[in-house]
């Protein structure tokens, strides 16, 4: 049995170049979770990610169970936002909104994961499960690039990205800053960290 896996099947949305490049990104869909704080220290981020993970599996096992289709869990992906888009260039991470979430392939479908929740809430008890929600997002004309290092160092980048890539190409926001991450950072250097930079845009 193939697995399904969005990381290769959407090279051009999950492989980006290590430079600015214009995307169009279709719909995809997502269980996720939200939130606000500052990942680092927040205990309802930790909450959400243990909540996502829980039902991710669930409803992977849950599909070849029933369905005998199979696939590779995405990665993880996060949607922040800010009152003001400098709050990501200056690292204010307290003031950081963010919805995490991870992508879905084509057969789970919102009555699955409502059963996937009951589940893991039977079984673990959490709490925080009842938070993950189905999420549709198409966020259309995009620009991404591929970031290599830590995190506190995309700081530049994303000011570069919106002070002089946007503005030079004529591009203003039109959706959340999107991240990828492609790593591990429990295991693997910060030096060797891979995250997907990517933010929704439109025409002026």
């Amino acid at each position: 049995m193939d697995k399904f896996d969005i990381k290769k099947e959407r090279r051009d949305l999950y492989a980006p170049r290590a430079e600015f490049t214009l995307v169009e990104v279709p719909e995809q869909n997502f269980i996720a979770v939200d939130g606000r704080g500052n990942p680092n220290t927040s205990p309802d981020y930790a909450a959400a990610l243990e909540a996502l993970y829980s039902v991710a599996y669930t409803l992977k096992f849950s599909a070849k169970r029933t369905l005998g289709l199979d696939s590779v869990v995405g990665p993880l992906e996060g949607l922040w936002r800010a009152e003001d888009p400098a709050d990501f260039a200056r690292g204010n991470k307290d003031a950081w909104e963010w919805t995490m979430m991870i992508s879905q392939p084509g057969w789970i479908t919102p009555a699955l994961l409502t059963t996937a929740v009951a589940e893991v809430k039977a079984k673990k008890g959490l709490d925080s499960v009842e938070k993950v929600r189905w999420l549709p997002l198409a966020e259309g004309l995009s620009v991404q690039i591929l970031h290599k290092g830590p995190y506190a160092d995309e700081g530049p980048v994303l000011a570069r990205l919106h002070n002089a890539y946007m503005p030079e190409n004529g591009l203003d926001f039109n959706g959340d800053h999107h991240e990828i991450y492609l790593s591990d950072p429990r295991r693997a250097a910060p030096e060797k960290l891979k995250t997907v930079l990517r933010q929704p845009v439109r025409r002026i």
